[in-house]
């Protein structure tokens, strides 16, 4: 019922920022939570932020916490994340996802984006 395109990946130096972007399609984008996963090659997808319907109830990991902002505008169907103070660690494909609650499990969400890759140098 929704369909979802990530951009905005790129490398950058640690301590540099970037924002990355998840462009939806569907007229009930707005009825969904969403979310940012990351995935680091050889390790399973890990939960970074979520957001719920209306963009007033937020969730971030405690690795991401203070250094990353989720955010959305449902008027423009698309999911923001902005990374500042990036780290090595940081490094992995970002998958944006839509589901029907606020929740850190992947397994929750129904749809997913192809990913972007973020790639932090020390």
């Amino acid at each position: 019922q929704v369909q979802l395109v990530e951009s905005g990946g790129g490398l950058v130096q640690a301590g540099g920022s970037l924002r990355l972007s998840c462009a939806a399609s569907g007229r009930t984008f707005s009825t969904y939570a969403m979310g940012w996963f990351r995935q680091a090659p050889g390790k399973e997808r890990e939960f970074v932020a979520t957001i719920n319907w209306s963009g007033g109830t937020r969730y971030y990991a405690d690795s991401v916490k203070g250094r990353f902002a989720i955010s959305r505008d449902n008027a423009k169907n698309t999911m923001y994340l902005q990374m500042n103070s990036l780290q090595p660690e940081d490094t992995a494909l970002y998958y944006c996802a839509a589901g029907g609650r606020v929740t850190s499990s992947h397994r929750e969400y129904n749809y997913w984006g192809q990913g972007t890759q973020v790639t932090v140098s020390s």
